[in-house]
């Protein structure tokens, strides 16, 4: 059995922009092509591209994964102990984070103040409320949301409209370089990601891209963030993610 691209991406869930690129750096070469030269990816194929699939999951850099399958000198199993370490270790920062990072998507919902008519215009049907009552439980305390509070509670009704502008304008960029298929870790989307981290830290409160990458993680781990950008278009809050990791990893070396 042999199966064109198109049919593999479909089945592997990317693009078929990402199977060319595999194939143009020697990560996934397909074994056939056909008379008119286009690719067709065996069983072997689609089983190295699972794996493929499996390492970049875990966060492993092409560069790297290509290491892995290919050079008989490496052990999957130190990699892969060096990589549960990384995990847990982000798993913890996340844990301690937790209440800034979840506070960074509900603090510009505070201290609003506007009429239910000027909020109407500016959000729509979104309550810019919503989880005020939660959120200064949760985190009253923390300077990021002190910060936030002070900012905001002097905003007027037309910088809350250019705020949302700068969303709306912002969400409807990244989710078409989505659509079309742009490497996360390619410099468009990370230019995005940093366009992200600015507005945070234009609007909100001050944003490193330590914050930021947990943010990122953030967006995929909890459901609400997820959905919050998965509705700007499938797999927006994934992209976002991988995205945000690539800018960071940019900047800071």
């Amino acid at each position: 059995m042999n199966y064109a691209v198109g049919h593999v991406a479909a089945l592997a869930g990317v693009t078929v922009r990402t199977l060319h690129h595999y194939d143009e750096i020697g990560l996934l070469v397909p074994g056939e092509r056909n008379t008119a030269g286009h690719r067709r990816y065996s069983d072997k194929d689609l089983d190295r591209l699972q794996q493929i699939l499996f390492y970049r999951e875990l966060g492993f850099p092409l560069e790297e994964v290509r290491t892995l399958l290919d050079d008989p000198a490496t052990d999957p199993r130190a990699h892969l102990r060096r990589r549960h370490e990384e995990l847990v270790a982000r798993i913890q920062r996340l844990q301690e984070m937790a209440d800034a990072v979840e506070h960074a998507m509900e603090a510009q919902k505070m201290g609003i103040q506007l009429t239910p008519e000027e909020r109407f215009e500016v959000f729509g049907e979104k309550d810019p409320e919503q989880y005020a009552e939660e959120a200064e439980q949760r985190w009253g305390g923390t300077e990021a949301y002190a910060e936030t509070q002070r900012r905001t509670a002097a905003y007027t009704k037309e910088d809350w409209k250019r705020l949302q502008a700068e969303v709306d304008d912002w969400s409807a960029r990244y989710a078409a370089l989505v659509a079309a298929g742009e490497d996360p870790a390619g410099g468009p989307a990370m230019d995005l990601a940093e366009e992200h981290r600015v507005h945070i830290g234009r609007w909100f409160h001050a944003c490193s891209y330590e914050l930021h990458v947990c943010f990122g993680d953030m967006y995929v781990a909890d459901e609400r963030f997820t959905a919050y950008y998965d509705a700007m278009g499938e797999g927006v809050a994934r992209h976002l993610r991988d995205a945000i990791h690539a800018n960071a990893a940019r900047h800071t070396g």
